[in-house]
């Protein structure tokens, strides 16, 4: 609802203003006079008392009539006629203030200007709360009221909208303050959330990027992964309900990354980080929050794992020897992207003595052997993250990520007696069928590789997809690009 604002005059001032006070005499004689007084309005955006005895003067303390004027200055001056703004001065200018008065002496004895002193409006975080009291943004979802001494930490439990840990309360200015890191509409649908697949707007994915605890501007990131989770070849609905472990796990490409601080060094899959913990998060709360992907409920999973809280994390582009994932997946140098993959937590690997890539490619062939079961082939996709130190084993012989991908892939053929069932006196197998074949571990486009990690250590991280990735036309990783 707007304010009526009546013909006359309209002074915003506070106590705290220098420029105020300097002014304060001549407002007082121009009350006094009586020729405009019965036609002035002073609105006092801090100290009630400032100006009491003046009957024309009244609080602003809610900043709803400054902020209604638009006022981002005190002292400001605003002539209104029928109906209409026809004249403001912002601060003291003698000139102006004389014309919008039509009276050429008033403040003869001032100075000829001051500048005037910043509006409570535009204060840090005045504009999103004030916009939440009184603009006319377009937030439609339902606000939940709660009782005045509930906690609504505790609600948000109680009612179910967490992931087991506290949330952030979305308030509306929270949620308006979100909205400021994109420019798309608020009510704009970026799709429908399965497995209830409930409508998704921009709103919705602020509203949990305020639960998560992320900042605007990591808002770009999110709906680009919100997107490439709802890419059909995703399957996201078969990876909300399978029994695997796995969950979305988001690697970000590009200048973005360290725009928004994230951390693709020590660490880097770890806890500490923000933008790293915050991200994947509000993913994970979209699907649970509007989709309704409920654990124990649509959300089989057996065993699960701590990364479907929220699993996400930058890749190292630091070093020019290496093509990132990004480009790697088709996109030009320096896009900033997301890649979802539909992965577990992090499988370790240490090698504390392979010298060279021949060695250390057979080494971490063994262990990208165990992704899920040795004797499982073609049947999950797997990402490689490697260390620098192990990086730089591959790049001082010039190896580059295709080589290195050539060679692991290579490594990783086995012959099909050694991985039929019953093989070894292990029920699990392939086909007995295979026996005589040598049987890739992957598909052809079955292992990613990407760089992160700490300089030190020669540990390096294996990921592993869910079972759905068998099916390999039917379940892929997505990349797609962040748009600013």
């Amino acid at each position: 609802m707007s304010l009526h604002f009546e013909d006359g005059f309209h002074l915003v001032v506070k106590r705290d203003c220098p420029t105020c006070k300097l002014i304060e005499p001549e407002i007082r004689k121009l009350v006094e006079s009586g020729d405009f007084g019965q036609n002035l309005r002073i609105y006092i955006q801090d100290d009630p008392s400032y100006l009491s005895d003046l009957s024309q003067s009244v609080s602003d303390a809610s900043l709803e009539s400054s902020y209604r004027l638009k006022i981002e200055t005190v002292p400001t001056l605003i002539r209104f006629e029928k109906g209409q703004e026809t004249s403001r001065s912002v601060g003291w200018v003698r000139k102006e203030w004389s014309q919008i008065l039509n009276d050429s002496m008033f403040g003869e004895h001032l100075p000829e200007s001051r500048p005037g002193c910043g509006s409570l409006t535009v204060m840090p975080g005045a504009k999103e709360t004030l916009d939440a009291r009184f603009g006319d943004l377009p937030l439609n979802s339902r606000t939940i009221e709660i009782g005045e001494f509930d906690d609504p930490i505790e609600q948000a439990f109680e009612r179910g909208w967490s992931d087991g840990l506290p949330i952030v309360p979305p308030t509306g200015e929270r949620i308006i303050r979100m909205l400021s890191g994109t420019r798309r509409h608020p009510q704009e649908v970026v799709g429908r959330i399965p497995p209830n697949l409930t409508e998704c707007t921009v709103e919705k994915v602020a509203i949990n990027s305020v639960m998560a605890g992320c900042k605007p501007e990591y808002m770009p990131v999110l709906l680009a992964a919100l997107e490439a989770a709802l890419d059909p070849i995703f399957t996201l609905h078969g990876l909300l309900c399978t029994t695997c472990f796995s969950g979305p796990i988001i690697i970000v490409n590009g200048p973005i990354a360290e725009k928004i601080g994230m951390n693709w060094g020590i660490n880097a899959l770890g806890q500490g980080n923000r933008a790293n913990s915050t991200i994947g998060r509000a993913l994970q709360l979209i699907v649970r929050n509007v989709g309704g992907g409920i654990p124990g409920e649509i959300d089989r999973a057996t065993l699960g794992y701590p990364g479907k809280i929220g699993f996400c994390f930058a890749e190292d582009e630091t070093d020019s020897s290496w093509q990132p994932l990004s480009e790697a997946q088709g996109f030009q140098p320096g896009s900033n992207t997301v890649t979802l993959f539909p992965g577990d937590g992090v499988h370790g690997f240490g090698d504390q003595r392979s010298r060279t890539p021949e060695e250390l490619t057979r080494s971490l062939a063994m262990a990208l052997q165990g992704c899920l079961h040795p004797k499982m082939t073609e049947c999950v996709y797997a990402i490689l993250i490697l260390s620098p130190e192990h990086y730089s084993i591959f790049r001082n012989s010039g190896w580059d990520r295709r080589r290195i991908t050539e060679a692991l892939m290579e490594a990783t053929v086995r012959p099909g007696k050694d991985l039929i069932r019953g093989a070894h006196g292990v029920g699990e197998g392939i086909d007995p069928s295979r026996k005589d074949e040598m049987v890739p571990k992957f598909f052809e486009d079955g292992l990613l590789v990407v760089r992160a990690g700490g300089p030190a250590g020669l540990f390096s991280g294996i990921l592993t997809s869910w079972t759905g990735a068998r099916h390999k036309e039917e379940c892929k990783p997505v990349t797609k690009e962040i748009m600013l």
